[in-house]
């Protein structure tokens, strides 16, 4: 489903993704981790086909991404941390707003059983901006998954997120992967989130430093600190960063 050849990504001098090579099959369920400024977000955001590469391909079901049209768009369901929700709307329109712009048919059925399962069935016609910043949360992954996604993009979905809450969003996401949707989801906290998946990949500076099965919750942990106790990659230059299309041929 996914295919990464050389990825790069550059804001200005800083290097945010360094040649990044990755497959993912379709159904595959992924944890990306690493800390902070190691590239999730800016490859999830690429994925999503919010940012355009500086260098390298990425390609989503054989498109380019930085081609991609509006049906290719509709595969896609993308949380981020930022949440997308109107807060002059309540979060039945927020998501009958949603529901148009994915093109669904009579979405109002959907709608109900997504807010019922995120718990927010009785906040159903209240303002986002009353809601406190967890219920935003839970209306933000009904948002991403509304169109029953193909690929799920989850930029750590269970921040701000209680306990039932929490427990709730797994049932979901369990559900969605149960039919066949691909799953690749941001943490911090592999082994408390790692639950959903069968793969771990591991980025640090913007390149891939370990990627492979899953293994043991209980080890995952201190498998992760002991790769980021290798020492850190060097990226090269900016000037370094020299487009190059699918084929690697320099732009």
């Amino acid at each position: 489903m996914i295919e990464i050849r050389g990825l790069k990504k550059a804001f200005g001098p800083r290097v945010a993704l360094d040649g990044v090579v990755l497959d993912i099959e379709a159904g595959e369920r992924v944890l990306l981790v690493g800390p902070n400024g190691a590239g999730k977000t800016t490859l999830l955001r690429i994925l999503a086909t919010l940012s355009r590469p500086t260098g390298g391909a990425v390609r989503v079901w054989g498109h380019d991404v930085t081609r991609a049209d509006v049906a290719i768009r509709r595969m896609i369901g993308f949380l981020s941390h930022e949440s997308l929700l109107y807060d002059d709307l309540t979060a039945r329109q927020n998501l009958r707003f949603y529901a148009r712009m994915y093109g669904m048919d009579k979405p109002d059925a959907r709608i109900a059983s997504l807010l019922s399962a995120v718990g927010l069935e009785r906040r159903a016609d209240d303002l986002v901006r009353e809601f406190s910043r967890g219920m935003q949360q839970r209306l933000a992954v009904a948002r991403a998954v509304l169109h029953a996604p193909k690929l799920l993009l989850l930029d750590e979905p269970y921040t701000g997120l209680d306990v039932a809450a929490a427990d709730a969003l797994t049932v979901l996401l369990q559900t969605l992967t149960q039919v066949g949707c691909t799953l690749l989801m941001t943490t911090h906290y592999p082994a408390q989130e790692g639950h959903l998946a069968q793969r771990v990949i591991v980025m640090r500076r913007g390149r891939v430093l370990d990627d492979g099965p899953l293994g043991e919750l209980t080890t995952l942990d201190a498998r992760y600190r002991a790769i980021l106790a290798r020492p850190a990659p060097v990226s090269p230059p900016p000037a370094a960063l020299a487009a190059v299309d699918w084929r690697g041929k320099e732009l």
